[in-house]
């Protein structure tokens, strides 16, 4: 591709960014994003952004072969490479620098791009912790996202589980965060540690709650279906009709094996859930964007 997508219209000009936490791990956070990526690209034909902001680069490792992720990283061209640059030296870099192209192994999952990730984003944190740059890094994370919003018509964050002030800049920035979480006891308890961290200081911003998926849902457990109730009562929840099940074919779809179709990565009543939940999020995506350009052009009216 010789020009970038232009994402402007389609969904709603700055409203198509999404943060994808949950404050606890193992929920399968990266693999939802991966999924969601490669639906949007093969079946509504979008331009995807994936900034992968998890120290652990798994959707970079989901997305590019190892030697290529390995190769991207020795020669600086990753996620914190951008973030030294512009937080910390207050270098102007661009970001397309950082972009990697035709990514996914899905053969109808063309547009789909990536800022991969790697190990030394922790130190970066630790790097603005002590230099006090936290003011800088959320300027910094609003101009990209305020950029790359109007060229992409999706673009989503892939936040480790924990806050750190990296994923904090991003809940602030984004349009929208959307939480996965398994329907178990300490999953939920993360989902409520991150409710109390929303409530705190409003007056600083925060993404719009897009939603909760129930992920890795074993439909032949009692106490999951009660769990999957439970969380769909709390209206604050904003619940995901459509739960993602645990299926090995969910595991295995991170593994890259270049050269399959769609419907071979995600077959079956698996296949079917994944792209009933990317429908969905398209849904409430349009609806958001709408509802803000509503308020708009109300406040203009005013």
């Amino acid at each position: 591709m010789g020009t970038w997508p232009n994402g402007r219209g389609q969904t709603g000009t700055m409203r198509n960014t999404v943060a994808v936490m949950n404050t606890k791990g193992g929920v399968g956070k990266s693999t939802l994003v991966l999924a969601l990526a490669e639906t949007l690209s093969a079946f509504h034909d979008k331009n995807v952004l994936i900034i992968d902001s998890d120290a652990q680069a798994s959707v970079s490792s989901m997305l590019v072969p190892v030697q290529g992720l390995h190769k991207l990283q020795t020669e600086n061209s990753t996620l914190v490479d951008y973030l030294v640059a512009t937080v910390l030296r207050g270098t102007e870099t661009p970001w397309t620098d950082y972009v990697v192209r035709d990514v996914s192994d899905v053969e109808e999952a063309r547009s789909i791009f990536l800022i991969p990730s790697d190990m030394q984003l922790t130190l970066f944190e630790r790097e603005v912790s002590k230099e006090s740059q936290h003011a800088r890094l959320r300027q910094a994370i609003r101009r990209l996202l305020a950029e790359v919003s109007t060229v992409f018509d999706v673009v989503l964050i892939d936040c480790p589980p924990g806050l750190s002030i990296l994923t904090e800049s991003w809940l602030r920035e984004a349009s929208y965060h959307l939480s996965p979480t398994k329907p178990d006891y300490v999953s939920l308890c993360g989902l409520e540690v991150f409710r109390r961290f929303r409530a705190l200081n409003p007056e600083m911003g925060f993404a719009e709650n897009l939603g909760v998926i129930v992920n890795m849902r074993d439909p032949h457990s009692e106490s999951d279906r009660d769990y999957e109730a439970w969380l769909k009562q709390q209206s604050e929840n904003r619940c995901f009709n459509q739960a993602l099940p645990h299926q090995r074919i969910l595991q295995d779809a991170a593994r890259m094996q270049p050269g399959r179709s769609y419907m071979a990565k995600y077959p079956g009543d698996a296949g079917r859930a994944v792209r009933n939940v990317t429908d969905e999020l398209v849904a409430r995506l349009v609806l958001g964007a709408s509802k803000h350009e509503s308020r708009t052009a109300t406040g203009k009216s005013a």
